[in-house]
């Protein structure tokens, strides 16, 4: 009995469905999971050290050392006039220790150093999260591309279906002879074709789930894909709100402003290489040496001044880079605001061209379905062919997939319209962008729209295309 009952628990676990991978899921597992943003968020934490490195040259630094030294020879000076006891000027093993101190008062170099560093921390802080931002808007853009092929394998299933119940219908008219041979044929080869296509359909989604799944750093690509649900955008928002949108949430906008920033600080340091600098060092020694003092330790603090004069025109050279690099930073960053605006409205623009083109191929599948019904039905009375059936069933098929296609370019071209004014996956500026554990909500809303409310890319859920109908016999 346990044997039976172990068998029949294989054979439920064998037969159990995959799981099942939705939209949120995805983009959950790709925030603690995806390599390429677990080794920006490395990077990220090489470059939080650097505000650290900076403050230690104002710091004070704290150094021991210490050392045993074996001499050829000692050097005593024997009790007399000169002293009451014997004086050791070098014992035969000397041994000493000495702890020294220094601190920085004032160092102006490093007052830039300090600033700049802070500085490239932010800079590297905005360019992980806008990173994260494009890592997980090619997760959400596989995760569709494997929904949309999802629903052509659903389409070429529906097709081999009927076709294969239309080939079964002509072997029996042709059989009874009511139609030729010819027929046949063609309803077989309508049958072979309609297998190699979803033989094709199939392959292709198993290549989309093995993308999504290395995106997700899953070790195989057995679950299944759900229907995700359709980006809320409004397609009748002024590109200018969008574009000023855009420039006040993407990161790398705000991580160009920040280079020239960065560069401006540098330069600063350099002009501050020219003023003195200011330090103390205290310093205490130990030896089993007494010398002619009589003390076997001592102590000193010294004020030191370092002013560098002439350093044979280093510092002229440095002015010089470091004027070309702000020129350099202004250039990136002006074309980072210029290259936004162009990428806000090219999306909005391709947006307005990809739902225009969803519903022309809706219009297409309605007069093809109609089409379909009416070839049926003149199947069925004898007046139409069985190769016009075919040709009726290939153009339906064709427009669905045409469709499936132009809703999944709808849903991408929605997705670019918020990535492309930092609303898809993207947490505040002004927040803590080293923190790994802030999420932000997928979709910020944008602006509302100046004529009508946001309308979807596309349906929310869509509906099954209707069920062809099988020939009868």
């Amino acid at each position: 009995m346990s044997s039976l009952l172990a068998l029949t628990l294989a054979a439920t676990l064998a037969a159990a469905s995959p799981p099942v991978l939705t939209l949120e899921d995805a983009l959950v597992r790709a925030r603690k999971e995806n390599l390429d943003l677990k080794a920006a968020q490395a990077r990220l934490a090489q470059a939080d050290t650097a505000s650290r490195k900076a403050w230690s040259g104002y710091l004070p630094n704290i150094t021991v050392s210490g050392a045993i030294i074996r001499n050829s020879d000692a050097a005593i000076i024997p009790a007399g006039t000169l002293a009451p006891v014997d004086v050791v000027i070098q014992p035969l093993v000397q041994r000493q220790l000495q702890v020294e101190a220094r601190q920085a008062i004032i160092a102006p170099q490093l007052w830039a150093s300090i600033q700049a560093a802070y500085q490239s921390e932010k800079v590297a802080a905005y360019n992980v999260e806008q990173a994260r931002r494009e890592i997980l808007f090619g997760v959400a853009q596989a995760y569709y591309g494997a929904a949309a092929q999802a629903q052509a394998v659903v389409v070429q299933e529906r097709l081999v279906e009927l076709n294969s119940a239309r080939a079964k219908d002509t072997k029996v008219r042709f059989d009874a002879g009511t139609v030729t041979r010819v027929a046949l044929l063609r309803a077989e080869q309508d049958l072979s074709r309609a297998e190699q296509d979803l033989i094709r359909a199939k392959n292709a989604l198993a290549s989309a789930k093995l993308v999504l799944a290395t995106l997700l750093a899953l070790d195989n690509a057995e679950f299944e894909i759900t229907n995700p649900p359709e980006p809320q955008v409004p397609v009748k928002t002024e590109a200018d709100v969008l574009v000023q949108r855009a420039l006040e949430n993407r990161a790398d906008v705000a991580a160009s402003r920040e280079a020239v920033e960065l560069a401006k600080t540098n330069k600063r340091g350099v002009w501050f290489s020219y003023l003195p600098t200011l330090g103390v060092t205290g310093t205490y020694r130990a030896a089993n040496a007494a010398g002619f003092t009589g003390q076997s330790d001592l102590w000193l603090v010294t004020f030191g001044a370092s002013w560098t004069l002439w350093d044979g025109g280093l510092r002229e050279a440095n002015l010089s880079e470091a004027s070309a690099r702000i020129v350099e930073a202004q250039a990136t960053a002006r074309k980072s605001e210029l290259t936004t605006r162009e990428e806000v409205k090219r999306s909005q623009l391709d947006l307005e061209s990809a739902l225009a083109n969803r519903l022309k191929a809706e219009q297409t599948v309605e007069l093809a379905r109609e089409s379909n019904r009416l070839t049926d039905v003149s199947f069925k009375a004898g007046v139409a062919t069985y190769l016009e059936v075919a040709d009726a069933n290939t153009a339906l098929t064709n427009a669905e997939i045409g469709l499936v296609s132009e809703r999944l370019q709808a849903s991408i071209a929605a997705l670019r319209l918020l990535r492309s004014v930092g609303a898809f996956e993207a947490r505040p500026l002004d927040s803590d962008l080293k923190d790994p554990n802030v999420t932000p909500p997928t979709i910020q809303p944008l602006p509302a729209a100046t004529e009508g409310a946001q309308q979807p890319a596309a349906p929310a859920q869509e509906q099954a295309p209707e069920q062809q109908p099988a020939p009868q016999q």
